[in-house]
């Protein structure tokens, strides 16, 4: 007898709940519609990478609700033998292997999809940190993203347990902050682990038709100094922590921007 299908979305959300879109001209110099994080959902579950494979019932992760879901197919595996497969891949995603432009909860996304229905996840999902590597903003921020991945590997902050399913049952994993997760520190480059080189060296090259380069600088040292006070509270891991401080910080400058056109 055939498998039943099983029917497969994506799980769209923007980590930066419309602060992308607002502030991303002034500061990357080229508009971004959102810093995206991606979850597969097939069996009741929604699985997506975090610290590790993890896994919730559909609807109820630590991201809200999504801002869009995009239909992916239909599979005929069983999920026993998605769990396995899941089980297999497991060692290639975890909080060492995470690289925030080319190993993230997207890529997960896509393989997990192509593994299912034959098909991958949308282009302009993926694309995203190549657009914000060509930003004006990108060799600024190639030194940031290299030192929070350094931060990572060095386990300057606790890991998230590896989820690992099992054929009989899928666990939960505590809800982590809704703050941020790796995956959004994929699609949010700007976020940086403390580094002062970055704000001096990385200074000359700016574009110099850039007129809001200085203050532009000003908000990376903004978002190092809260990103230290954060990992000094102990609490969040280190992309947690950079995720927080950035948006805190567009936080903050939004408001101001918006008081200013009052």
């Amino acid at each position: 007898m055939a498998e039943e299908g099983h029917k497969v979305t994506l799980n769209v959300y923007d980590l930066s709940n419309g602060l992308a879109r607002q502030l991303s001209t002034s500061f990357l110099g080229k508009p971004i519609e959102a810093i995206w994080h991606t979850g597969v959902v097939v069996y009741g579950n929604e699985y997506f990478f975090g610290g590790g494979i993890q896994s919730t019932p559909a609807g109820s992760t630590p991201y809200g609700r999504p801002l869009r879901v995009v239909e992916l197919g239909v599979t005929h595996l069983p999920r026993e033998v998605f769990e396995d497969y899941l089980r297999d891949i497991a060692p290639r995603y975890t909080a060492e292997t995470y690289r925030l432009l080319t190993h993230n909860c997207n890529n997960f996304s896509n393989e997990v999809a192509q593994f299912l229905v034959g098909a991958g996840i949308p282009d302009y999902i993926l694309n995203l940190p190549a657009e914000v590597m060509s930003s004006p903003m990108g060799p600024l921020i190639m030194p940031m993203i290299q030192n929070l991945e350094s931060t990572l590997r060095n386990n300057a902050a606790p890991q998230a347990t590896q989820f690992v399913p099992t054929p009989a049952s899928v666990s939960v994993p505590e809800p982590e902050k809704a703050a941020a997760t790796p995956s959004s520190a994929a699609t949010k480059p700007e976020e940086t682990a403390p580094a002062e080189k970055v704000s001096k060296e990385a200074a000359a090259p700016a574009p110099t038709a850039d007129p809001l380069g200085s203050a532009r600088g000003k908000v990376q040292e903004e978002v190092m100094r809260e990103f230290a006070a954060i990992m000094a509270s102990g609490t969040l891991r280190a992309s947690e922590a950079a995720a927080l401080a950035m948006r805190r910080v567009m936080e903050r400058h939004g408001d101001a921007a918006t008081l200013q056109q009052g």
